[in-house]
């Protein structure tokens, strides 16, 4: 297993390391961010969750710098992806930070992005993201990140930056789901 792929596996392992900072209560206390407070272990898994999303970046700089592009990394790094960001999503919901609707939403579409994918595969194709993918990754970290951070860099000017970036979010996500059944149509359509 080559280098970006083994960075791939490690953001695959840290999701249960997030989901028990967010979810276990440590009794760790609070702290004071720009003027708001937030319990520690948010703060903590706040952090391990953009640690983790970055690690999508470097995977996939690393690989392309590298050429070390495989199609096992083609397959793992959107399915970290999706985990991760289902797994915050998820918590958000419980948390009261997001509402299920929209995150139902994000989760369906990337169940059925996979299963399409798995068709694919079975066909011999496999499909990198492309950038719309990308962006629509991107702002979902943004808009995941935001709202585990409780919006603090924004509270200050009381803009809602991490409620709107959930619905940019929630858009991009359409839009890509659209866009990949849509180029990939002819598969669904032949597939037996």
């Amino acid at each position: 297993m080559n280098i970006p792929n083994q960075i791939t596996v490690s953001r695959i392992l840290l999701i249960p390391v997030f989901m028990i900072l967010l979810l276990v209560d440590f009794g760790w206390g609070e702290i004071t961010v720009l003027g708001a407070d937030m319990p520690v272990s948010q703060f903590a898994g706040a952090l391990l969750f953009i640690i983790a999303s970055l690690t999508d970046w470097i995977d996939g700089y690393y690989a392309r710098k590298y050429d070390l592009v495989t199609n096992m990394g083609k397959f793992l790094d959107p399915l970290a992806d999706k985990l991760l960001v289902s797994a915050a999503l998820i918590i958000l919901v419980e948390m009261g930070y997001a509402p299920s609707w929209v995150v139902i939403i994000i989760i369906s579409r990337e169940f059925a992005v996979t299963g399409l994918r798995l068709l694919l595969a079975s066909e011999g194709e496999v499909v990198a993201a492309n950038t719309l993918g990308k962006l629509k990754t991107w702002t979902q970290i943004i808009a995941i990140s935001a709202l585990l951070l409780d919006n603090i860099l924004f509270a200050l000017v009381d803009i809602p930056f991490a409620q709107i970036m959930l619905y940019v979010a929630l858009f991009f996500t359409i839009w890509s789901g659209w866009e990949y059944f849509s180029k990939n149509r002819r598969i669904l359509l032949v597939s037996k």
